[in-house]
């Protein structure tokens, strides 16, 4: 984490107004002619194909998940651009379809209250005003990304791979702000409540909590720019949580509510949903299993991916052919990142790029030589706690947190 210098509350006001032109100004989601255009999306319960849309505020070609709330995917071939995710690409993801669909940041608040001696209410201009400002690059993933690819298939976004985002992210850390509310002894969690609301008035409002001494780890963030512009309203505009290394669930957007607790978040949001077995990393049972115990999901686990070539592609023999893709280290740094071409029984080291931060994406790069005919490339990524892509993928009745080692087919020519 980088701390940044101060520009001054003017030219903050002014850079965070011109960037927010795409935030506050009216969202009108779009409800039809979607999009005309189809990518392929092969999941093994179907389906083979999903629209392209651009009809949603300030996004570019996404597919399109669902309209309401908006669920909107990152096209794969949007993370070979780069380890950072372009903001107009940027997976969405809400849970209730009643969110506000325009905000004004000026009188926008956040509240922290509860377990605390004295209530404190912060404008996204206050916040910028009155703390520290800092940087992190930190990837957010939906808790469920790739869960199109559970068999047997679980209820839920049926998501590709493209439910991930990595991102420069400037705000200011938590710990700050609860430290000027004066959190008080026996304070047990921290609870956050975003802006979106369900439709029926008996379903729960979205509530997560965190543990005290990890909401005030120095690392855990409200952010207000993600980079170099401020929040879409899609992604949380004026403000979000940012806990870096954790699944999205945490993550909330359109920040609100602050809430200390002295006693344990019991609301539905915590449990009974968004758990997992309780034997992290594998977050594994059987289907039809009796008696698992669960917990809240939590910390991410390693992934990697090849960007550059598409399942199918057809590539040169003869000749070393350059491979890249990306990887993150989940809850800490990327260690190693390597390919097979031979189904696992043998790897090879790839060359990792420039190391943003631990919980980032990190580049690779590397040649191979292919024999002619049908091939499958392999990526695996191990990361500094030595915790490694498992080669078979994990089963929960959730969908959550899928890091199977992921396998390309190409057709060598």
């Amino acid at each position: 984490m980088f701390e940044q210098d101060d520009p001054g509350d003017g030219a903050l006001r002014r850079r965070f107004l011109q960037t927010a032109a795409l935030g506050f100004g009216s969202m009108a989601l779009a409800r039809t002619s979607l999009a005309a255009e189809m990518i392929r999306l092969p999941l093994p319960g179907g389906p083979d194909e999903r629209r392209l849309t651009t009809a949603f505020p300030h996004k570019g070609r996404m597919i399109l998940q669902r309209t309401r709330p908006p669920l909107l995917e990152t096209p794969f071939s949007v993370y070979d651009k780069g380890v950072f995710t372009p903001v107009d690409q940027f997976y969405v993801r809400w849970h209730w379809a009643d969110i506000p669909t325009s905000i004004d940041p000026k009188t926008f608040t956040v509240t922290v209250a509860g377990h605390v001696e004295k209530e404190l209410r912060f404008t996204v201009f206050d916040l910028m005003r009155k703390f520290k400002h800092v940087e992190l690059a930190a990837v957010n993933q939906c808790s469920g990304n790739s869960r199109g690819f559970f068999q047997p298939r679980v209820a839920g976004g049926e998501w590709g791979n493209g439910a991930m985002g990595n991102a420069r992210w400037v705000g200011v850390r938590l710990k700050d702000v609860l430290d000027a509310a004066g959190v008080k002894a026996g304070a047990v969690q921290v609870q956050f409540e975003g802006a979106e609301r369900p439709v029926v008035s008996t379903a729960p409002n979205l509530k997560k909590s965190l543990s005290v001494d990890h909401a005030r780890d120095g690392e855990v963030m409200i952010a207000w720019e993600m980079n170099g512009q401020s929040l879409p309203i899609l992604n949380g505009f004026p403000m979000r949580l940012v806990v870096p290394g954790w699944y999205a669930t945490y993550w909330t957007k359109m920040l609100q509510h602050i809430t200390v607790l002295d006693s344990p978040d019991t609301n539905f949001w915590m449990h009974p949903a968004y758990t997992i077995p309780d034997n992290w990393p594998h977050a594994n049972m059987t289907p039809g299993e009796k008696d698992v115990k669960f917990v809240p999901i939590n910390r991410m686990v390693p992934r990697s991916f090849i960007t550059n070539l598409a399942a199918g592609a057809k590539v040169p023999g003869g000749r070393p052919e350059l491979v890249r893709g990306i990887a993150f280290g989940g809850d800490t740094g990327v260690k190693s990142v390597e390919i097979s071409i031979d189904g696992g029984k043998n790897w090879m080291p790839t060359q990792l790029g420039r190391d943003h931060g631990k919980y980032g994406f990190r580049q690779w790069t590397t040649h191979v030589k292919l024999d002619k005919g049908d091939q499958t490339l392999m990526v695996r990524c191990t990361n500094s706690d030595g915790l490694q892509q498992p080669m078979t993928p994990n089963w929960n009745p959730g969908g959550f947190m899928r890091n199977v080692v992921e396998s390309t087919p190409v057709t060598v020519v």
